[in-house]
């Protein structure tokens, strides 16, 4: 790994540069991280992960710490609108003015020079203050952040289930929160026909989780399984804050998701899902146009 960083820069700047893009080294080192992530966590529940490794709890506190911030910015109360309360920019220019300090408090000292192009991808993690939104492609800079941590061997092989099942899972519930509290816009959604308005891996990895046990995709819309299972598995806490964001018969919502519950087998669910992650997110200009790329993940040719 060289010691030159340099700081992120955007190179899918129309819609020509697609094809570098799924041709770059980035492209399949994201794609291989997804995908190795997913093949981790089969068979496995929440509640199975055994203790963390520092540089996980690191990760867990800087979390913890960007959390902690929402009470300090509570929702502007004079304004009406349904969508996109104004608050959420005081939080993001927190994370902006804090991002490259946490990268090194994370970070060994051998390291530091690196957290300026970290720190583009954590500050582009959790949504867009100008247009108050979130979607796919911050969950996107999340995983690349993640992918990043790895390269520079921070997290080693053995964290991966961690990854996963501790960190990821805390960053949706930190999401979550910022959604609800900022009624964050979704972005570019596909309405009834995508799969969800503001995240895609937590079903990608939550059907992972299934796989090798007993229970079929049918019963991740059943309300009582939710109840009984859903702190376990990032497939029905998807499944949960659905029914909480959104009224009316979950078919007429969430189509993809209906359909998916009548799939046989959860390895058909997780092998469909990791082809539509290519196409509906990774595939999409709208998606990945805001994406950066430095040293770490560089978008040359791989």
């Amino acid at each position: 790994m060289t010691s030159t960083y340099q700081a992120p820069q955007r190179q899918i700047l129309d819609p020509k540069d697609m094809s570098r893009w799924l041709s770059s080294s980035a492209y399949g080192d994201i794609v291989s991280f997804v995908e190795q992530l997913s093949q981790g966590v089969q068979g496995r529940r929440v509640s199975s992960v055994g203790a963390l490794s520092p540089q996980v709890e690191g990760i867990v506190r800087l979390l913890n710490r960007a959390e902690s911030w929402i009470s300090e910015y509570p929702p502007d109360m004079t304004t009406s609108s349904r969508f996109g309360n104004k608050s959420f920019r005081s939080w993001e220019s927190k994370l902006q003015q804090q991002a490259e300090h946490l990268q090194r408090e994370l970070l060994p000292a051998e390291r530091h020079d690196a957290a300026p192009e970290l720190a583009a991808y954590l500050v582009a993690a959790f949504g867009n203050a100008t247009r108050i939104d979130y979607g796919s492609g911050h969950e996107l800079s999340f995983v690349m952040w993640l992918l990043c941590l790895c390269k520079l061997g921070f997290l080693e092989p053995s964290d991966s289930v961690a990854i996963v099942l501790t960190v990821f899972r805390q960053y949706i519930q930190l999401c979550q929160q910022l959604q609800r509290t900022y009624k964050l816009e979704p972005a570019g959604s596909h309405g009834v026909w995508g799969l969800d308005d503001f995240q895609f891996l937590p079903f990608y990895f939550g059907s992972a989780q299934f796989i090798g046990t007993e229970t079929i995709p049918a019963v991740s819309l059943d309300r009582g399984f939710i109840d009984r299972e859903g702190n376990e598995y990032l497939y029905l806490q998807g499944i949960r804050f659905i029914g909480e964001v959104k009224r009316g018969p979950f078919f007429e919502h969430s189509r993809q998701l209906y359909d998916i519950s009548g799939v046989p087998r959860w390895e058909k669910v997780n092998q469909g899902l990791g082809k539509m992650y290519k196409a509906e997110v990774l595939g999409k200009f709208p998606v990945v146009q805001h994406l950066v790329f430095g040293s770490i993940l560089s978008f040359a040719p791989s």
